[in-house]
């Protein structure tokens, strides 16, 4: 049992050093001090900081692509994609 969670552990270890890499950044000297000094783990908040700056811009880049779809198919009436859709369907 000792020996599947040492093993269990190393393979975690192996697997998380793969997966991750290093960012270096300056921040000031008494914000890292007082995030410190409060307990704050600046590795988890600059992980989710970034995941999130990431989800938005994954956002805004939908939203202009779905934008810019609109744009094209502007001049395409109703009746046009009910016939488009429904040749699709029969060539399947």
């Amino acid at each position: 049992m000792l020996f599947y969670v040492y093993e269990n552990f190393i393979y975690t270890k192996i697997v998380y050093l793969i997966m991750s890499t290093v960012i270096s950044v300056r921040v000031r000297k008494e914000l890292k001090e007082k995030a410190e000094e409060l307990g704050i783990n600046i590795r988890e908040v600059v992980e989710k900081a970034l995941e999130e700056a990431i989800r938005e811009k994954e956002k805004e880049e939908i939203k202009e692509t779905a934008r810019k779809i609109k744009e094209l198919m502007k001049d395409i009436s109703e009746d046009e994609w009910i016939t488009s859709i429904r040749e699709d369907r029969y060539e399947r």
